[in-house]
């Protein structure tokens, strides 16, 4: 609902709001690789995150992932590579409720591996 009303407040068009788990986005044909651009808040550690995100990401695209500073992007490497992604950097964006926010930018630069995301739960349990 908050995503419906702010990109209708600030006149977004092209805008598709998906409430649905993310390991189940990610396996449905009519979702996978078809978004330009995902969005995601701190969900979870960022090597669970690219997992449940980029394969919604076609080629071309990019995934936003709002994290606290210090987050182990490096740790990450292998789960964005393995998932068809690529960092393309860290930008700073603090926020009244994140002094010390970024945002990690990674380019989806091939097309994620079918057997990704795995069933709910695993993701988290098993990181990549």
């Amino acid at each position: 609902a908050f995503l419906v009303h702010a990109s209708a407040a600030l006149g977004l068009e092209g805008i598709e709001v998906v409430a649905r788990r993310a390991e189940d986005a990610g396996q449905d044909p009519a979702l996978r690789e078809s978004f330009d651009v995902a969005v995601a808040r701190a969900l979870a550690p960022l090597r669970v995150l690219v997992e449940l995100c980029l394969p919604l990401v076609k080629v071309g695209g990019r995934l936003l992932a709002q994290k606290t500073e210090g987050e182990d992007v490096a740790g990450a490497s292998n789960a964005i590579g393995l998932l068809g992604g690529e960092l393309s950097g860290v930008a700073m964006a603090p926020s009244p409720a994140r002094a010390a926010g970024t945002i990690v930018v990674i380019d989806k630069v091939r097309p994620t591996p079918a057997r990704y995301p795995r069933r709910s739960g695993i993701p988290a349990r098993k990181p990549l």
